[in-house]
């Protein structure tokens, strides 16, 4: 991450927020203040920033290089980009905070279209590129997921078996487990965990890697089990809004990454794209 990213608001926070997991507490101290009150943060100085903090000017240069800037003042200068120079981002909304269902209504949706817009400024192009070619080479393709990830985790079976990939997420964890355990190094899992840290999903992750198939995650945070067992981590999020409502949003950034790799799959071997076409089951117009 650095200030030349071209960063919108929502892809600028949503990196910063990706980091917070992996820091030590008093770097995530300084990351939190960029995140909740960049207004101050942007005309402070490094010694007003530690005190409103509470740590050492040291630890806020040191917070700004956890997360890929070069100091404090680029973390600031990226700010003030983000922003136009005009205005910036506020906090979302809490769901507790929401007096009436019109207010429900904004704060929920605003969450999720910043959560799609915010993967600009989390997900690795390079990353993107791995996973596409795991994909492509892969001989099985196991996708899983547990709580609103399952739902991910169906939606990715389906549209990498429409392009002609064999590719299957099971209904239960046995199953799951089973199939896991039956991969090999020729076989590609794809791991969906908004947290990173899901015990299915783990337990899932470990039988895939002994068995040797290779690990493509979809996940939240950089700094997660999920994230450094993985052999390529894709990273889009959502706010956390209350309410168990940023597992929600998360899980809509989360079918944004699988059509990004549905689309540049299909993409690398039209031909197998063009077979499953011809082999799939005729849907009238309009219907899915």
């Amino acid at each position: 991450m650095g200030s030349s990213f071209p960063f919108d608001l929502a892809g600028l926070r949503a990196g910063l927020l990706s980091r917070l997991p992996g820091l030590r507490p008093s770097d995530a101290a300084v990351v939190r203040l960029a995140v909740d009150e960049p207004a101050f943060l942007v005309s402070a100085t490094t010694a007003e920033a530690a005190e409103r903090a509470g740590v050492s000017p040291a630890t806020v240069v040191r917070a700004a290089r956890a997360v890929g800037y070069d100091g404090f003042s680029e973390l600031k200068l990226a700010l003030a980009r983000a922003s136009g120079g005009v205005s910036i981002f506020m906090p979302p909304q809490q769901m507790s905070e929401a007096a009436t269902t019109g207010e429900l209504q904004e704060a929920i949706l605003s969450s999720h279209a910043a959560s799609i817009a915010a993967i600009r400024g989390t997900l690795d192009p390079a990353e993107l590129d791995r996973a596409v070619a795991l994909l492509d080479d892969a001989g099985r393709i196991l996708v899983a997921g547990s709580g609103t990830s399952a739902s991910v985790a169906l939606d990715a079976a389906f549209r990498f078996t429409s392009i002609g990939l064999l590719a299957q997420a099971s209904a239960d964890h046995l199953s799951a487990m089973v199939v896991a355990r039956l991969l090999t190094d020729a076989d590609v899992l794809v791991a969906v965990s908004y947290s990173g840290v899901t015990p299915q999903t783990m337990d899932i992750v470990e039988a895939a890697r002994a068995a040797g198939a290779r690990v493509v995650a979809v996940t939240s945070f950089t700094a997660s089990p999920l994230a450094r067992t993985a052999d390529v981590t894709l990273i889009a999020g959502g706010e956390n809004l209350g309410l168990q409502l940023a597992a929600s949003s998360s899980r809509l950034a989360h079918l944004a990454v699988v059509d990004l790799l549905h689309a540049a799959v299909a993409r690398a071997d039209m031909d197998r794209t063009r077979r499953a076409e011809r082999l799939g089951i005729e849907l009238p117009d309009g219907t899915a």
